[in-house]
């Protein structure tokens, strides 16, 4: 394969500015990994004109998919977790093309997983747990079962990347086999959810309870990231301030989430200020002591 595609990077590779070039095969019949393309090959260039171009080709019965990314937007999918493809493609890629070994230093770093990275990630993970939790919950107390369920299936799977980002690893795109062989207590909640003969009620009911009792112990972890840049302060924190703290931007869009949850455990105290009204508090935030 490689040398059928060789005269499509080639040209790329002599490129000065070309970092380097991995290729990704396709290993199963469904791929979601490689978009279902026999190979994918991954360009990164510094100061290209393009964030991100993808081409498409085809060569008798096969298939391959060319992603040129520049340098910066790819750092910026692996802080902010926005294309989780291209960290599997860095991380199981077979390296074709190498300058001064940048390729070779990114998979180290993405295998080693800085704790800033990972503390970083778990934030947004529980974010949207959070976030999803919560809006399952007023779906269900609404009576809308079917889309309670489906909102607290999808924040399943925040939890179960929760799961394997604590183990130290990069969720994959193919998530719930990595959670079966990481964390079989959170592969059976969702298991059971899926599974259960048990009514709509009785399984979200249940469901509930499972994660509360799975996410306690991980709550201090989860939220590390966010009491971090809360402590920076001795203040209390209006909420806009907070949201627009650079350090929180990757997951600004969920913070009411992660915020009303803490709150609701004590983690985060509710602070109240006067405003011009008699009758109308500022509601503002801190880190609670101890």
């Amino acid at each position: 394969m490689e040398d059928i595609l060789r005269p499509i990077y080639q040209e790329r590779a002599s490129n000065r500015n070309t970092l380097g070039i991995l290729m990704i095969e396709k290993r199963n019949q469904v791929s979601p990994e490689t978009d279902n393309f026999d190979s994918i090959l991954l360009v990164i260039v510094k100061d290209f004109e393009n964030d991100w171009l993808v081409k498409h080709y085809e060569f008798g019965s096969k298939s391959a998919a060319l992603h040129i990314i520049d340098q910066e937007q790819l750092d910026s999918w692996i802080r902010n977790n926005t294309y989780r493809r291209a960290v599997e493609w860095i991380l199981n890629g077979k390296i074709i093309y190498d300058r001064n070994e940048y390729v070779t230093n990114l998979k180290e770093m993405l295998q080693l997983f800085p704790y800033e990275q990972r503390s970083l990630r778990l934030a947004m993970e529980f974010s949207k747990l959070t976030h999803g939790y919560n809006e399952s919950k007023h779906l269900y107390e609404t009576g809308n079962y079917l889309d309670a369920y489906s909102r607290l299936l999808r924040s399943l799977h925040y939890l179960g990347r929760i799961a394997i980002l604590e183990k130290g690893y990069h969720p994959e795109v193919v998530v719930w086999n990595q959670v079966k062989r990481i964390d079989t207590q959170v592969y059976e909640i969702y298991e059971k959810l899926i599974r259960s003969t048990e009514s709509i009620e009785v399984k979200i009911e249940q469901t509930f309870r499972e994660i509360d009792l799975t996410l306690e112990p991980r709550v201090a972890t989860c939220a590390e990231h966010l009491l971090h840049v809360m402590q920076t302060q001795d203040t209390p924190w209006g909420f806009g301030e907070l949201k627009t703290h650079p350090d929180i931007e990757p997951y600004a869009y969920d913070l009411v989430g992660i915020v009303e949850y803490l709150v609701s455990k004590n983690i985060i105290q509710v602070v109240l200020e006067d405003t011009k009204s008699s009758d109308v508090k500022h509601r503002k935030y801190k880190a609670a002591e101890g």
